[in-house]
């Protein structure tokens, strides 16, 4: 029986996939590989950059040969147009409605109560950073004079102030929260929320900024301790678009990822995070073979370039990021520093050949320099 790379489950010879991650066998050998298990040689994609990074020479006349290795082959074909299938949020958390509710006055009060109101009210706003220097005067003049009909008026004026800032504040927070709730279960944060609502909404200014403290509490420290999946994630969706921007299928290494954000919403964060990793190492099996035929498109225009008088040093210190990339095994900071190369170079032109056969049945392990 085979091990699943991903998750370390058993598989029998006879299944397509993973029965836990679902990643599919055909990659098994692929993400091992990806992985670095062969601590004695370097993978086929280091040594392929290697000869990719040699066929570049700034030093040789213009219009060099390219080496018959490096040519594109006759059963290539090109950007393909295949919709990048949508990975599923973990979760189907419903997102909080935005606070339509207008905020209303709390009942009249006199004497006292209303300047200990009005005092409460400015010290929200000296809080939130607000800046009501000529109500607070106001509202001095009439407590001097006694004025309680004009500090009244003040009073509400201040409030108006005072609510539309928390209310920003509250819609702020409610999209973290939406954000993080695709991810993890914001229990807590969503019984605030809500609180923060309906004070609002009765005028209860105090009690919705004391409740804004600790949703902000919460959330940064969900923030805090789900950062790794979240990144992880963003970095298997990266791929994945990448594969489907190089006209491929990431489909059969999508399993790792989605079972990653499963565990991650359970709250298993540890496994979700190896997981996901390994996700990142599947995806990038899938990738490598087109996205070295795209490489290699890109150098064959560089070299074509360089004979137009182009000034290819940005171009260059984005290969040579590539390189030093996939020699850590950073495959996410890779395809980030193709795309600048690729932003400089220029998309692929109609029919031009970039990418493996549609008819290849598993991923193509890019030939070693001979």
């Amino acid at each position: 029986m085979a091990v699943c790379p991903a998750c370390g489950t058993e598989v029998a010879s006879d299944l397509a996939e993973c029965p836990t991650c679902h990643l599919s066998t055909s990659l098994f050998e692929a993400v091992h590989e990806a992985a670095g298990r062969s601590a004695d040689a370097d993978p086929a994609y280091v040594r392929t950059i290697a000869e990719l990074m040699r066929s570049i020479d700034l030093e040789s006349p213009a219009e060099p040969v390219v080496p018959p290795l490096l040519r594109p082959s006759a059963g290539t074909r090109g950007l393909g147009t295949l919709e990048l299938p949508k990975s599923e949020p973990a979760l189907r958390a419903e997102p909080l409605r935005p606070l339509t509710e207008v905020p209303a006055l709390p009942p009249t009060v006199h004497g006292e109560p209303l300047r200990r109101r009005a005092d409460d009210y400015l010290r929200i706003a000296r809080r939130r950073g607000l800046d009501l220097t000529s109500v607070a005067a106001r509202v001095s003049a009439a407590e001097q004079s006694d004025d309680e009909r004009s500090l009244e008026a003040a009073v509400r004026e201040t409030f108006v102030h005072v609510a539309s800032a928390l209310a920003v504040e509250f819609e702020t927070e409610m999209v973290r929260r939406n954000e993080i709730a695709q991810l993890v279960p914001t229990p807590s944060a969503d019984v605030e929320l809500n609180a923060i609502r309906v004070a609002l909404t009765a005028g209860d200014l105090g009690g919705a900024e004391r409740r804004l403290a600790h949703v902000r509490d919460e959330l940064g420290r969900l923030e805090d301790i789900w950062a790794t999946g979240r990144i992880l994630i963003a970095s298997c969706e990266l791929l994945a678009e990448t594969i489907g921007e190089l006209g491929g299928d990431p489909t059969p290494a999508l399993g790792p990822m989605r079972e990653g954000r499963r565990l991650l919403a359970e709250g298993r964060r540890d496994t979700a995070e190896r997981l996901l990793a390994r996700s990142a190492l599947a995806l990038w099996a899938v990738a490598e073979p087109r996205f070295f035929e795209e490489l290699k498109r890109l150098r064959d225009r560089l070299l074509e370039l360089r004979g137009t008088g182009v000034d290819l040093a940005p171009a260059l210190a984005d290969l040579r990021a590539v390189s030093v990339e996939l020699r850590r095994r950073n495959f996410v900071g890779t395809i980030v520093a193709y795309r600048g190369l690729r932003t400089f170079v220029g998309p692929a032109e109609p029919g031009e050949a970039v990418a493996p056969s549609a008819a290849e049945a598993g991923p193509e392990r890019p030939a070693p320099p001979t």
